[in-house]
């Protein structure tokens, strides 16, 4: 099966010397079409910052990035954001407080080339398992759950091969964060959909990916099958202390 997405030696900085802070070294990973690919580690690792560079929200980056076998440039046009769209760790933060989820969802649409909005915005509501009902309304009358789900279908408008998820459930009470997740498995059947997602959580990432890169300041110190994180099976050390300490916190 063909690469949806491979990074090649990945770099990323801030700042220039002395001053300069390397946030992602030498970063590598392919993920086939239709997989889900984890990025765990803890906060400062690199992670989120890796989705920023694909989706072109890093000044300074070096490597290559290739997306459906094509490589990109310094610039992301409109055909690149047809093929990849990101969800954002919170949902308040990422919806406009004075458009309702119509206006968001209509604005992608229109963005796109799309026509025939009044059919598609029902569509793409029904997808994320939310009536007709909240079309009209604006952030602030609708739940975090709520709120995520409208994020994602705002990501599903340009119906995108591949979504990038950073940390989509972190911002959520417990009791939704389970509903989100297996919405987004739901979503990543029914559309052969490829996600690459950010999380600290190595529950999340054992329920919702098939393999899992462990990075560390800014690095990838392993790559492991899901069925392998959750034997324990580490290597290198930070691994086995992420392991470890997951299986405390869930005990």
């Amino acid at each position: 099966m063909k690469k949806a997405l491979e990074i090649l030696n990945l770099n990323v900085w801030f700042g220039e010397e002395p001053n300069r802070v390397d946030a992602v070294k030498s970063v590598s990973f392919a993920i086939k079409q239709g997989d889900s690919f984890g990025l765990v580690g803890e906060s400062g690792s690199g992670k989120s910052t890796v989705l920023r560079a694909i989706t072109g929200l890093v000044p300074n980056w070096s490597g290559d990035i290739l997306v459906d076998q094509k490589q990109l440039g310094a610039k992301r046009d409109r055909a690149f954001y047809k093929t990849v769209q990101m969800v954002f760790q919170d949902p308040y933060a990422s919806l406009h407080p004075r458009h309702t989820v119509d206006r968001v969802l209509s604005e992608t649409l229109q963005l796109h080339g799309f026509g025939d909005i009044d059919t598609k915005i029902p569509k793409l509501l029904d997808d994320v398992g939310l009536s007709a009902a909240f079309r009209f309304r604006y952030p602030h009358q609708l739940s975090g759950g709520q709120r995520q789900r409208v994020a994602i279908a705002r990501a599903l408008a340009p119906e995108p091969e591949i979504l990038l998820l950073d940390e989509p459930t972190s911002a959520l009470d417990v009791s939704v964060q389970a509903e989100i997740l297996n919405l987004l498995c739901d979503l990543r059947a029914e559309h052969n959909l490829t996600y690459v997602m950010v999380s600290h959580d190595l529950a999340v990432v054992g329920h919702m990916c098939d393999e899992v890169a462990v990075m560390q300041h800014g690095a990838v110190v392993e790559m492991m099958t899901v069925d392998k994180m959750r034997q324990q099976q580490a290597d290198h050390p930070y691994s086995k202390h992420l392991l470890e300490s997951s299986a405390r916190y869930r005990a």
